[in-house]
């Protein structure tokens, strides 16, 4: 929201932040480059706590503020009426691929796989170089069940921007718990372990599958 783990351990699979991943449109608004589909190069950056997304695309005032009041009813788990008002967002700001970012974040929250499905699809039809709609959608092919699609989305973010440790995450906790690929699994932990030393929790998967191995 991993390795290994006993039946009684949930796995966990780590997002880009809901309140990371939500911010992005707040961050594509800030920017000054003209209104384009997507911007040029990477589209994420490294920030405190996280990544920035960096959008030139322009986005209205008022959708501005639309974006703001839903996010705060998403924050409190308010669905049925964050998601209207991020539909909205996507209609005032059609070019922004974050919009329909955040909408497809919203809608695998409230639990509508397949319209969060489609808004995130649509977020790369409009910017094909999406790494964090890349991980979104691979974080819904998971929970639906479509193991190949879900590897085929996480490899892509990363194919995108490699230091995504996010994707790079869900990518070896697909492999471990889902695809019984221990390789694929173990080199992924520890190329997560090498972008975020001191998760702990991956240290003792690793050692897990360490042992495991040795069996």
């Amino acid at each position: 929201m991993p390795a290994l783990i006993s039946p009684d351990r949930k796995p966990r699979v780590r997002r880009a932040a809901y309140g990371l991943a939500l911010a992005l449109l707040l961050a594509g608004c800030a920017t000054t480059a003209p209104a384009t589909k997507h911007t040029a190069g990477p589209i994420l950056q490294p920030a405190e706590g996280g990544f920035q997304l960096i959008e030139g695309v322009h986005v209205p005032a008022d959708a501005q503020a639309d974006y703001g009041n839903a996010m705060r009813l998403l924050n409190d788990k308010q669905y049925d009426q964050g998601i209207p008002l991020l539909i909205t967002v996507t209609a005032k700001a059609p070019d922004s691929a974050a919009a329909y970012v955040d909408l497809g974040i919203a809608y695998s929250r409230s639990g509508d796989l397949d319209k969060a499905e489609a808004s995130l699809k649509r977020a790369l039809e409009l910017n094909p170089r999406h790494p964090v709609a890349y991980n979104e959608l691979g974080l819904v092919y998971r929970r639906k069940g479509q193991f190949a699609l879900a590897r085929d989305s996480y490899e892509k973010a990363l194919g995108v921007f490699p230091g995504f440790h996010y994707a790079r995450l869900n990518l070896a906790i697909l492999c471990d718990l889902y695809l019984a690929d221990l390789t694929c699994a173990r080199d992924n932990y520890a190329a997560y372990q090498q972008l975020v030393p001191d998760d702990k929790q991956v240290a003792m998967w690793i050692d897990n599958l360490k042992s495991s191995a040795q069996r």
